[in-house]
């Protein structure tokens, strides 16, 4: 079986990669695709195939023998809409079995700022004719560690985001879960991946303290005080409705379910949030 990550040189394709090799799968039967070769030399030094793939022109060579294909989506808001269908025809045209997709939680409906690239990828996956499974993941740890770069300055977390809670998860666990998914052979179900946990800001605030040994206190302010905050800090306005946005999901509930489908794919319990706040720190 060959299977294909894309964007393998990436914090999320690499780890991806990581854990298949960690839980059995031949390095020889992994595809790594990459748009930089050259980055990617550990990877052949550890016996992956490296291929060149573009999102913005997928060769449908590149994509030759694969079994199932990891689509990691796209960083680019403005362009990865037309991205994820470029990979996704290129894919069918290759003959590829099936693909598994990373979305975002309530893809279908969310006010999250994120959501419609997803909700376009997943409906057009689907009207695709491809074997699929889509990956709702979380929120990661990680999309905090601003916070403890601002909590280490001022000791606050400034928040929009109410008493909303966030069931994130580490990139690893959610890797982990990908590896899963990839080395199975399931189709046309979506997963809705998040930590065990639902913390609230003031949670966080508490996590900090306790990692950076200072006091740590939760700002909760509104969406217009944050924006206003954000812009005095020099963000272009495009970001600043970007962070606001998140926060205003937070507010509705819509990252704080906890479904334990992650926890069940990767067969042990998730990693709080203070673990990957205590990596970075120390």
């Amino acid at each position: 079986m060959s299977l294909a990550v894309t964007g393998a040189t990436g914090n999320l394709g690499g780890l991806v990669i990581d854990h298949l090799i960690e839980r059995g799968t031949p390095a020889d039967q992994v595809v790594a695709l990459v748009r930089d070769v050259a980055k990617a030399a550990d990877l052949v030094e550890r016996g992956v195939e490296v291929r060149t793939f573009d999102y913005d022109r997928p060769a449908t060579s590149a994509l030759a023998g694969v079994d199932s294909l990891l689509l990691v989506s796209g960083t680019d808001l403005g362009r990865r809409q037309a991205q994820h269908r470029a990979v996704i025809d290129a894919a069918a045209a290759a003959g590829v079995g099936r693909v598994v997709y990373t979305s975002a939680p309530h893809a279908e409906a969310s006010i999250n700022p994120v959501a419609p690239d997803h909700k376009a990828t997943e409906e057009y996956l689907a009207a695709s004719g491809l074997g699929h499974v889509n990956l709702r993941n979380g929120w990661y740890h990680e999309n905090f560690l601003g916070d403890l770069a601002a909590a280490r300055q001022t000791g606050q977390v400034l928040t929009a985001a109410g008493h909303g809670r966030v069931a994130s998860a580490s990139r690893s666990d959610l890797a982990d879960a990908a590896a899963v998914v990839l080395a199975g052979s399931e189709t046309d179900r979506t997963y809705k991946l998040t930590g065990d946990e639902a913390w609230r800001f003031d949670d966080l605030a508490a996590d900090l303290a306790e990692v950076l040994h200072r006091e740590v206190v939760a700002a909760h302010v509104s969406p217009a005080e944050k924006s206003e905050a954000l812009e005095g800090m020099g963000l272009d306005a495009g970001l600043v409705g970007f962070l606001v946005g998140v926060d205003e999901a937070i507010a509705a509930g819509e990252l704080g379910d906890t479904s334990g489908e992650l926890a069940g794919l990767i067969g042990r319990p998730t990693s709080p949030i203070i673990d990957t706040l205590r990596t970075v720190q120390g």
